[in-house]
């Protein structure tokens, strides 16, 4: 008798723990997604977004603090469970205690919530250039040695330097200007959450000096084709372009992100020039 109720409890015990025990588990696994290092990860600096998810969150004034419990929810994209980003909110708690959160949360809100224009003008009446950009986030680059392509290049559909304004997609202040070998002539605002904004191969500038205070969808300068070269000036060594790319501040340094879907959210919001 005594036997057959040590193996009845045994075998009760057996049957719970998995039920008790699994969740707390995957609670535990799911959890350590956030950490110290999450924000130079590749899953966060990839930014993964579709359409759907894009559409959503032009719904959202500051979307970047839903939009990254999204995506420590689902794994940074690779288990999607169907949820609105909207619901996020009621996780918070879920992720606001782990180590690295205040890290984590300011980056997501660097990369979206200053977010305004789309970095290139166009013609009021529609007659000018067009342009066209692609993720090409980490495609191979090989000038100054084998590297992936840490930003966006906005293409335009003509191929002349000077003539597209390039606009400041972002409130913020002149942290940098001037040549660099990669980017040519470029200007890097720093917006209100943290965000840098780096603008790349300006053919020129626009009547700003580092320190200057910028809105956004003010101009910053023209399209261009500068770069490549050690000796400042140099045009030629690519089709004319704007390279566009988004860093943030990781705890101990400064990571680039994919610039795709932030272009993406703000495609349709022009500013406009005659």
């Amino acid at each position: 008798m005594r036997q057959a109720r040590f193996y009845g409890l045994l075998l009760f015990f057996l049957i719970m723990f998995p039920a008790l025990w699994i969740p707390r588990l995957r609670y535990i696994s799911e959890t350590e997604r956030l950490d110290a290092g999450t924000v130079s990860s590749p899953g966060f600096r990839s930014q993964p977004l579709d359409d759907s998810q894009i559409c959503e969150i032009k719904e959202m004034n500051e979307p970047g603090e839903l939009l990254g419990i999204y995506w420590l929810e689902t794994d940074f994209g690779q288990e999607n469970e169907g949820s609105s980003i909207a619901d996020m909110a009621e996780r918070r708690e879920r992720w606001e205690l782990r180590p690295g959160w205040s890290t984590y949360f300011a980056a997501c809100s660097a990369v979206w919530d200053d977010l305004r224009c789309f970095p290139v003008a166009e013609k009021t009446d529609g007659s000018g250039p067009t342009v066209s950009f692609e993720d090409s986030w980490l495609y191979g680059r090989s000038y100054g040695g084998e590297r992936g392509h840490e930003g966006t290049d906005i293409i335009p559909s003509l191929n002349e330097r000077g003539v597209l304004p390039v606009v400041s997609m972002t409130d913020g202040v002149v942290e940098s200007k001037g040549w660099l070998e990669l980017g040519g002539y470029r200007l890097g605002i720093r917006a209100p959450h943290g965000g840098y904004f780096y603008y790349a191969h300006l053919d020129s500038y626009a009547d700003l000096e580092e320190g200057d205070t910028v809105q956004a969808g003010e101009l910053l300068g023209y399209m261009g084709d500068t770069g490549y070269s050690k000796i400042e000036g140099t045009t030629g060594n690519f089709p004319v372009h704007l390279h566009m790319g988004i860093y943030v501040d990781a705890g101990n340094e400064e990571v680039s992100v994919n610039p795709y879907p932030a272009l993406r959210y703000v495609e349709d919001e022009r500013i406009h020039y005659k």
